[in-house]
């Protein structure tokens, strides 16, 4: 390998990697990820034809610069789980491509590279589902602040959006190729060069027509509600240090109380969203127990159609001989708990309901494969997050002051990025839907302005308004076409009253799920058996 060339795979790969970052850290520039897959494709090509050998290690620190460029915010929460997430979820990337560079020995022409997409939006669609999982930079995600190009997410959901950006790098590629080895002036007649040049121009073109047609004309349904945001802006890692419980619910509480002296005067309905994990002393069952929730009640108790939904960490105490589950800790002889992330609802009525959060992150809140790891922690004195989730979504349910049962989807942080998940809250009734979360923990970073765009295409995929309270930001309204109408700032403590509207009408992809997935997964599969026969038969002769 000369220096000239090792200068230029370098050169390919760290640009690749910077135009796969750009649309994750600067708003409006989703376009550029329909051509960052170019210079990583270029690379691999001039490697193959120079009989390169170890170009894993180009490709690789692509994926390991990518996922650091974009996701290094981690490591201000937890430094060792921050390397583990870039460094594991490049290994996986690269496994890929890896993937596809050993099917070149045995595929001609496109069939390596619609085995990559295809193998890459089947691991995405998997990656949603897998006991370890970080869907961070699914591709569909690159234009999550730039979402006037992408309304027909309604349709597809992000997949959707991972498929565009594959087809349209490979088919500017293919142009590209194909006047680097003469075909387009040697081998390609009129009507080729024409259908080759349209192509990939009207691929890269249409969807953003069709996405602007789709945004402006786009009806929200007019069925209003009120909403009030509260950002209590409380640093998480002084969180009990430096305040008690009841010094947080005073906080929190005086945030409330100008706009529920208002609420008095008011003749419809209030949701008050409280942040994720703002209090710390629910036991699942006996919720009187709690100071907190008795001080919540107390504050809603006298006011007609004011309801309040706020995250806790929850606890379920059972009385066994053994340990109930992997997950349980033990508290003292015949007494074990197991711990939930969770939102409660109470509303004027005295009704109290409670989900608990499904989409755990591992290390911090989820010990994955817990009858194996359960007992490593153990011998470590117990470091890591054991959250139980509930097995399925559900609602949460509040009467309305005419009596109506108003059922809303809460999100409790990191669900707000699985978007087929989401999507069975309103498969069971949602008509609006809230986002708590508290992402103070990465810092001001570009980790909680991603997270709060993300919930722009929830809103997209779903046609539901969000009301999303965030700890110390970015707390906001978001309609139906994922348009953040109001927003907090960060780190200041703040509260948003305004209105979100209601919404019972059901998208295609809410009611279709993932086909996009669903269709790569099994191309990969019906590739990855050709790939396997074609091995086989090459071994036998």
């Amino acid at each position: 390998m000369t220096h000239k060339n090792r200068l230029t795979y370098w050169g390919l790969t760290v640009l690749s990697s910077v135009l796969l970052s750009i649309p994750y850290l600067v708003p409006h520039c989703g376009f550029i990820s329909l051509f960052a897959w170019i210079p990583l494709l270029c690379m691999d090509r001039i490697a193959t034809l120079n009989g390169e050998r170890h170009v894993w290690i180009y490709h690789y620190s692509a994926f390991v610069l990518w996922n650091l460029f974009t996701t290094f915010w981690v490591c201000n929460a937890t430094v060792g789980g921050g390397i583990f997430a870039i460094l594991a979820n490049a290994f996986q990337m690269s496994v890929i491509f890896g993937v596809f560079r050993f099917s070149k020995r045995h595929f001609n022409g496109v069939l390596p590279y619609i085995l990559l997409a295809s193998m890459w939006i089947a691991w995405e669609r998997a990656y949603f589902d897998a006991e370890i999982s970080w869907p961070w930079l699914v591709l569909g995600n690159s234009f999550a602040g730039s979402i006037r190009s992408v309304q027909w997410y309604e349709y597809t959901g992000t997949l959707g959006g991972s498929l565009w950006i594959w087809m349209s790098n490979l088919s500017l590629f293919g142009i590209m190729t194909a006047m680097s080895d003469g075909r387009w002036s040697g081998t390609f007649n009129r009507k080729a060069r024409l259908f080759c040049g349209l192509f990939p121009i009207c691929l890269v073109t249409v969807p953003f027509i069709i996405s602007f047609h789709m945004y402006n004309s786009y009806k929200e349904t007019e069925d209003p509600f009120d909403v009030l945001v509260v950002q209590p802006n409380i640093d998480p890692y002084h969180k009990f240090e430096a305040l008690s419980q009841q010094q947080q619910n005073a906080i929190l509480l005086s945030q409330m109380e100008p706009y529920l002296k208002e609420s008095k005067e008011l003749s419809g309905d209030l949701l008050v969203i409280a942040p994720e994990t703002f209090t710390g002393d629910i036991i699942v069952g006996q919720y009187e127990r709690s100071r907190t929730y008795r001080r919540f009640i107390s504050a809603i108790d006298s006011l007609t159609g004011v309801n309040m939904i706020f995250g806790a960490s929850s606890y379920d105490y059972i009385a066994s001989g053994q340990a109930p589950s992997h997950t349980a800790r033990n508290v003292r002889d015949g007494l074990w708990v197991e711990s939930h992330n969770s939102a409660m609802l109470v509303d004027w009525t005295g009704r109290t309901e409670i989900c608990h959060k499904n989409k755990l992150v591992v290390g911090v809140e989820k010990t994955p494969y817990p009858a194996f790891f359960c007992r490593i922690d153990d011998m470590l004195g117990g470091v890591m997050g054991r959250c139980v989730g509930q097995d399925s979504v559900s609602v949460l349910n509040f009467m309305s002051m005419e009596g109506e049962n108003i059922p809303v989807g809460c999100a409790v942080c990191y669900e707000s990025v699985y978007g087929e998940y989401y999507t069975e809250y309103v498969r069971k009734g949602a008509e609006i839907m809230t986002v708590i979360t508290n992402d103070a923990w990465w810092g001001d970073t570009p980790g909680y302005r991603q997270h709060l765009r993300y919930a722009s295409l929830r809103a997209i995929e779903t046609r539901r308004s969000i009301a999303r309270c965030a700890n110390t930001g970015i707390s906001a309204m978001i309609d139906q076409r994922g348009n953040i109408v109001e927003s907090s700032g960060w780190w200041k403590q703040e509260v948003l009253h305004g209105s979100i509207n209601r919404n019972d009408m059901m998208t295609f992809y809410v009611v279709n799920g993932d086909i996009t997935g669903r269709i790569c997964t099994f191309l990969f599969w019906m590739l990855a058996a050709a790939l396997a026969v074609r091995i086989l038969v090459r071994n036998k002769d």
